[in-house]
């Protein structure tokens, strides 16, 4: 099973919510790469069976500059057998609270075999580490069934 976690962080809170993943998919022994965006640009989405997008939210409920990439490959590639699941952190305060997650949501349903979505106040706390686990199950059983 292939999965790769592709992120970007601005102040380390996506940054930690993605480890804090990872470390979920390592308990399950489900090895996971994990790419800032930056360092994913030339590879092949389809090569993988499953991918995490986590991203923090920009301005006004947007995706920040550094993933468009990302976002026009998975619209340009033939990647329906891709299961994803999106994740961020946001502010509630702010009247589009993970207004990226909800952006990546929408054309991933469209392009990928959506399996989840998390959002995430501020930076992970004890209290979501059991919505995060159920996350990566619900990623997990996807993939499980895509692969049947």
């Amino acid at each position: 099973m292939k999965i790769a976690i592709v992120y970007t962080s601005k102040t380390g809170n996506t940054e930690e919510l993605v480890y804090l993943i990872r470390d979920l998919f390592f308990q399950r022994n489900v090895e996971v790469k994990v790419y800032r965006v930056e360092q994913f640009q030339d590879m092949a989405i389809d090569q993988f069976d499953a991918m995490i997008v986590a991203t923090y939210t920009w301005g006004n409920g947007e995706i920040p500059y550094e993933m468009m990439n990302l976002y026009h490959a998975f619209e340009m590639q033939n990647v329906k057998h891709v299961v994803t699941g999106v994740a961020g952190t946001g502010d509630s305060g702010y009247e589009q609270f993970c207004g990226a997650v909800d952006q990546l949501r929408d054309m991933l349903y469209v392009h990928t075999t959506l399996a989840a979505t998390l959002k995430i106040e501020i930076t992970p706390q004890s209290e979501d580490r059991k919505r995060c686990k159920k996350f990566v199950d619900l990623l997990l059983e996807r993939v499980t069934q895509m692969r049947q």
